[in-house]
């Protein structure tokens, strides 16, 4: 079942490659828990099917660190993107897109997480596997209060620039 407005983000994993060594955070992979990225925070989440993928190489990641400064001044804690890859690729990715510092890329290798969130995309007939639909999420201690999910092969929902109309 589709998560939807108002249902509380379910309890999951994320993992992220950290390559500069903090308290708590190894250099690596390291584990995230979703209540404890959302806890008494606001949140943009955003989903798409694959880094390095044309689209979301090209249009969503940048949207997102374009308007950084602009979703920070309507209160925004923490943009994560999330992605069925895992923490290798998506850090890899995070430095080409230059997104350290402004998008957290977090990965969810084998896909759990998305399933959990109902918003599996099953691109076997291509060659992917299952992989995340393209999607935004505005989540407020861990409640979801805005949700945008794109019709197959488009991208006009999901970005930046409606996430700032939704934030107001």
């Amino acid at each position: 079942m589709t998560i939807k407005v108002g249902d509380r983000l379910p309890a999951g994993t994320l993992s992220e490659f950290i390559d500069i060594e903090t308290e708590g955070c190894k250099v690596g992979p390291n584990q995230f828990q979703i209540d404890a990225l959302t806890k008494g925070k606001k949140v943009v989440i955003f989903g798409l099917p694959g880094a390095f993928t044309p689209t979301c190489s090209a249009q969503h990641v940048p949207s997102y660190i374009k308007h950084y400064n602009e979703l920070k001044a309507k209160g925004v804690d923490d943009i994560l993107c999330l992605s069925v890859n895992d923490a290798f690729v998506m850090g890899a990715w995070a430095k080409d897109q230059h997104a350290t510092g402004k998008v957290r890329m977090m990965g969810d290798g084998s896909a759990a997480y998305t399933k959990a969130l109902g918003l599996e995309l099953d691109l076997t007939a291509r060659g992917m596997g299952v992989r995340c639909q393209r999607f935004s999420a505005l989540v407020e201690d861990g409640v979801v209060k805005a949700l945008n999910i794109e019709a197959p092969g488009k991208f006009e929902v999901s970005g930046a620039e409606p996430m700032l109309k939704q934030l107001g």
